[in-house]
């Protein structure tokens, strides 16, 4: 089926009439579209705005770094644009409100925290959910989470211009830290401290290779991977990241073990590496890095389901969900444009019917077709 129109559009679809906009030519857009490339604007023009402002007005700024800041200025825009159009799906819309009404009940704050709390742990730091499918496969997970997560810590931050480091006029061995134009500590570039903040990307870099390879083992290996794996989705994310690593740890062999030899060259492919997965990240796989986060409203959300008044089947009785589940479910079902109601049977919405007894719906109605068909042969026939 096609739609000519606006008048076409089911009133009950997603809102179609009410989600229409019109732009300066007169073609029509998506109410979701303006709001969505609104916020990814505001985005962009506050990280630059930060960008100016932390790097004291650029004057800590590395103009040999613009191209990796202006990646970074897409990368938040696409990313934002994204995450925008994602949360105005109304499941996703609906978990979020709740997430953060739940959050914020007058009375639950402290239990609240804890869950927040041990879920973040646990999923965030630990990775726990990924142990559990295998080990190589939580190996892998942890060390590239980890690794990407070094690495991201060190580069933006130098990139942005937000930190820089001041040799010590009293000392030419020793650094000083400067944080948004503030001094902190001052280390010597032989002490532990000094090789671990100058070799950070390194450490990372050491982190993120084996993580890759043993993904890569599974992708290669795994029957299971390799049924619903696809090049774009699961081997081009991992490429990216073993380039960015492999180049990086080039550049450090290149000033510190062979003179500076091919050490431009080596940067400019570095560069372009790490340009191409900043351009890649709002697009690919590696955009469920920011999607992530939005777990913990749901960790919050099934607790309070879990603590709450529970569903009732309108047919057996048995309890088998939240009340607070089954009618939000069946309000995004409205928003959608789905209607499950029986305004004619005591049950009401099909929702409010019990898995189990959803399945022995279909061998009643067959039971009660055959009983009338059965019936009908043994009536007597008559002349009209």
């Amino acid at each position: 089926m096609r739609f000519r129109g606006i008048d076409d559009f089911p009133t009950a679809g997603y809102g179609a009439r009410q989600r229409i906009a019109v732009n300066s030519r007169g073609h029509l857009v998506k109410r979701e579209i303006v709001i969505s490339v609104g916020v990814a604007l505001a985005v962009t023009l506050l990280l630059a705005a930060l960008v100016v402002i932390g790097s004291r007005r650029l004057s800590h700024f590395d103009a040999a770094l613009v191209g990796y800041t202006f990646a970074t200025l897409f990368a938040a825009f696409g990313i934002a644009y994204r995450y925008a159009m994602w949360l105005q799906r109304p499941p996703t819309s609906l978990y979020w409100k709740r997430g953060w009404q739940l959050a914020f009940t007058p009375g639950h704050f402290a239990r609240n925290a804890s869950v927040l709390t041990t879920r973040f742990v646990r999923s965030f730091l630990l990775n726990d959910f990924i142990w559990r499918r295998g080990f190589s496969r939580g190996a892998a997970h942890w060390m590239i989470f980890w690794g990407c997560l070094l690495a991201a810590a060190i580069t933006f931050p130098l990139v942005f211009g937000w930190l820089h480091f001041e040799s010590l006029s009293e000392d030419l061995s020793s650094y000083r830290l400067v944080v948004f134009g503030f001094p902190t500590i001052a280390f010597r570039t032989d002490s532990l401290l000094g090789g671990f903040i100058f070799h950070g990307l390194v450490w990372a870099a050491l982190l993120v290779i084996p993580g890759v390879m043993l993904a890569m083992q599974r992708r290669m290996r795994d029957r299971d991977a390799a049924a619903l794996q696809e090049f774009g989705e699961d081997f081009i994310p991992l490429i990216l990241l073993f380039a960015v690593s492999v180049t990086g740890l080039m550049l450090t062999a290149s000033y510190q073990w062979m003179y500076g030899y091919a050490f431009e060259f080596l940067a400019i492919v570095h560069a372009v590496t790490v340009i191409l997965t900043l351009l890649y990240l709002p697009f690919g796989k590696f955009f469920h890095i920011f999607q992530r986060p939005a777990q913990l409203g749901v960790a919050l959300y099934k607790e309070a389901g879990r603590s709450g008044p529970q569903a009732h089947c309108a047919r057996c009785g048995d309890e088998y969900a939240s009340q607070m589940h089954i009618d939000d479910l069946i309000e995004v079902e409205r928003q959608l444009g789905y209607d499950y109601a029986l305004p004619d049977r005591p049950e009401e919405h099909y929702q409010r019917i019990c898995p189990r007894c959803r399945r022995l719906l279909p061998a009643l109605v067959l039971r009660n077709i055959w009983s009338r068909s059965t019936d009908d042969r043994h009536e007597p026939a008559t002349i009209d």
